[in-house]
């Protein structure tokens, strides 16, 4: 070949890598850019996530319950750290300009936000790439720790829990990733959950990053805001008398609900368990026989269906009865009780005569309207929905079983949702835990509004059952929760528990539902305690209870009553009169209260009665320089009726008559003087 031809092929082969080149170039820039960028810009730039603040739980009020709280993690590069030229910290410490000083530095900061020693040496070990710190922290705490070059945060989110136990289990918990595990954390996950972001940042060649104004990051969204229908205070109130009771009484466990009969609206839900593995709100998720809780019921059907009246006397046979081979006895034990008196003492003799009056299916109708067997609707994963027996499974026994409170379980919820229809004039609501619902932006978007699930009973009825239920707390089984300032309507219980099936010898469930005040109830109230020691009946266990948990409410501030109408709330005393000569004896007498039309009878035993309102000294607390409402909620608390020197109840307190420490009968009146 000549000089010429190899010269044309070197020029064609320049030639042929040009076009080859310019073609590469062209596909790469026109063609394929949008995939280049994309490498590009994971090479030059860097995304962290930013999680999503859960939505805020609030009390009626608007009180914090449960809220998220912004971590971060620690990881550390080691050599990075070792490595790293001088650099001067953002918190006005001294420059550190060698690896050893560099790491002292790191050690002290990490002990100061409370790592362990072990991880702190593992942080300053060159020989390891990368360490992972465990646990959370705050910003606050490792501020200057992340001052350093080669330490980075990864930014978290934490759920604070609500303080107490009985709101703890009821509202859920969350595991360390922030996902909801139970509760109403998990029920109400969709509108709690936000929406994650992340932020940009550049990246160096070294792997160094920093921030850039050209770079866009997502924010993160936080969840929408839950408002509950629970108020904090109740239910401060109601923890507190949970737990002076189960220690009083010797109770393995027990709860309370607090319902606004009215709208439905739980005001408060406290549980106790002696088993640490418990977390569910049990007022929910375990059921139980409830006892003579049930009578009201009995009653109120058979007044509706006006086949009973509550003066018609029934044969009780001095408290002992057998039918169909089964014993059944009184606790109070007399010839006879009118249907007032049924309730009133309890008489299992009783309401079961009573009862007879129904067939199978009136029996279980009524008992199924009341809402019992099943659920009541709230957003809880693990609610129960109790057990009501069908007729067709019945025996013989099942019908006075059923009368008495037995063969059926219902929740503490659906009990004391069931009594508000007494307390509401009839109509069975639906029960709420969540008031309302908020946007980011504060918008409610959604808010509850009281439905009626059916009328249970007319309003005549359950005026008269008020009537019959403030008869129990006048001189009856719940005499215990009787206040000197309101009227009280309630009903004891006390019902042999089971363990596999079988009802255990000595074990008993405790209760008492009430409805307050008992002319036009703003409150129901159920006390259960389970495996009282001191006491298994519901009016020696669980009414005092009661007593204390209404005069902390009346006492507090905030406890979600209408004062204006509990301050006009009359207080009716009703008379007494000597029996007829036919039936009286020198230690009795009656008294007459009307329900409606028809007047009916209570006999009271004179001896007994003195007995049992014994009265017991105990010392005036001293609360002086004590806020005057703070004041008054002790006195009451210690069981003293107080009296204001002014109707002021602003400032100090400033002494007591009697004097602190004077011994003075339970009951009886301490006049409080505020400070000038």
């Amino acid at each position: 070949m000549t000089s010429s031809g190899r010269v044309r092929l070197v020029h064609g082969a320049f030639v042929l890598f040009a076009v080859v080149l310019v073609g590469r170039a062209a596909q790469v820039q026109l063609f394929q850019t949008s995939i280049w960028r994309s490498r590009a810009a994971k090479q030059q730039t860097a995304a962290s996530p930013l999680p999503a603040p859960r939505g805020m739980i609030l009390d009626e009020k608007g009180a914090m319950l449960v809220e998220s709280r912004q971590l971060v993690r620690l990881n550390i590069a080691p050599r990075e750290v070792f490595g790293t030229s001088k650099k001067k910290s953002t918190l006005n410490r001294p420059a550190v300009d060698s690896g050893p000083l560099r790491m002292t530095a790191l050690a002290r900061a990490l002990a100061h936000a409370s790592v362990s020693p072990e991880w702190v040496s593992r942080a300053i070990d060159t020989s390891r790439a990368w360490v992972t710190i465990p646990g959370r922290f705050l910003m606050s705490d490792v501020a200057a720790a992340l001052a350093m070059h080669g330490v980075h945060s990864e930014a978290v989110l934490e759920r604070v829990p609500p303080a107490n136990d009985g709101l703890r289990r009821l509202v859920g918990r969350s595991d360390d990733t922030g996902e909801p595990l139970d509760g109403l954390e998990k029920a109400l996950d969709a509108t709690l959950r936000g929406e994650k972001g992340h932020t940009a940042l550049l990246r160096d060649a070294k792997g160094t990053r920093f921030d850039s104004p050209t770079l866009n990051a997502d924010d993160a969204k936080p969840g929408r805001t839950v408002v509950l229908t629970v108020n904090q205070t109740l239910q401060d109130i109601a923890e507190k008398a949970l737990g002076d009771a189960v220690r009083q009484t010797g109770a393995s466990g027990g709860d309370i609900v607090m319902l606004d009969p009215n709208d439905g609206e739980v005001r408060a839900m406290a549980s106790r368990r002696s088993d640490p593995l418990s977390t569910s709100a049990t007022a929910l998720t375990e059921p139980y026989e409830p006892g003579s809780t049930l009578k009201p019921f009995v009653a109120a059907r058979l007044l509706d269906l006006h086949r009973a009246r509550v003066d018609e006397v029934m044969n009780t046979y001095n408290g002992k009865w057998e039918l169909n081979g089964r014993k059944i006895e009184d606790d109070h034990p007399s010839p006879s009780f009118s249907l007032a008196d049924v309730i009133r003492f309890s008489s299992n003799i009783g309401i079961v005569q009573f009862a007879m009056r129904f067939s199978p299916r009136e029996q279980y109708e009524l008992l199924r309207d009341a809402g019992f067997g099943t659920p009541s609707g709230l957003p809880y994963p693990a609610e129960e929905s109790g057990r009501l027996p069908t007729p067709r499974i019945w025996d013989k026994q099942t019908p006075a079983s059923l009368a008495m409170g037995y063969a059926l379980n219902v929740t503490p919820l659906q009990l004391a949702n069931a009594y508000a229809a007494i307390a509401n004039g009839g109509e069975l609501l639906q029960p709420a835990i969540v008031k309302e619902i908020r946007a980011t932006d504060g918008t409610v978007i959604y808010r509850h509004k009281r439905s009626v699930v059916r009328r249970l009973m007319t309003e005549e009825t359950a005026h008269t059952v008020r009537d019959l239920l403030r008869g129990v707390v006048e001189g009856g089984t719940g005499d215990s929760a009787k206040l000197a300032t309101f009227d009280v309507a309630g009903k004891t219980g006390t019902a042999k528990r089971t363990e596999h099936g079988k009802y255990v010898a000595g074990k008993y469930t405790a209760s008492f539902v009430a409805l307050f005040p008992a002319d036009v109830p703003q409150l129901v109230i159920l006390i259960k305690l389970d495996n009282p020691s001191s006491s298994i009946y519901g009016g020696k266990a669980a009414a005092p209870v009661l007593k204390t948990v209404l005069q902390a409410a009346i006492a507090a501030r905030d406890a979600s009553l209408d004062r204006k109408n509990l301050a006009a709330a009359p207080k009716r005393a009703p008379a007494t009169v000597p029996l007829p000569a036919s039936v009286a004896s020198a230690d009795s007498i009656v008294r007459v209260t009307e329900s409606g039309s028809v007047p009916y009878v209570y006999r009271l035993d004179m001896q007994k009665k003195r007995a049992s309102t014994a009265i017991a000294a105990r010392s005036v607390p001293d609360v002086h320089g004590f806020p005057v409402r703070r004041a008054v909620y002790t006195l009451h608390r210690a069981g003293f009726r107080v009296s204001l020197a002014t109707a002021d109840a602003s400032g100090a307190a400033a002494a007591t008559t009697p004097a602190a420490g004077t011994l003075a009968p339970s009951g009886s009146i301490v006049h409080l003087a505020r400070a000038p």
